[in-house]
């Protein structure tokens, strides 16, 4: 058995869920103002810490140009 190690790499200004209940775009205008936000986001990166999983931060709230190739699962929350 091949034993895997994680590792987490956290971008902040992305937001974490989206409602999707109407329109074709999905909203993001509940997401929490970003003193609150900043301080869950540092918070979430804590505690995976804190189980022993090595964290990669960048600035929070900073702008960012990412480029992603995604092979794995992507979850959206549709409401119908």
């Amino acid at each position: 058995m091949r034993r895997v190690y994680p590792v987490a790499t956290i971008t902040s200004p992305l937001p974490p869920v989206a409602d999707t209940a109407k329109g074709n775009r999905p909203s993001f205008a509940k997401t929490a103002p970003p003193e609150d936000a900043e301080a869950l986001y540092e918070r979430f990166c804590a505690e995976l810490r804190g189980l022993g999983v090595p964290v990669e931060t960048g600035v929070f709230g900073a702008k960012m140009e990412v480029e992603l190739v995604n092979d794995g699962p992507v979850t959206i929350v549709l409401d119908l």
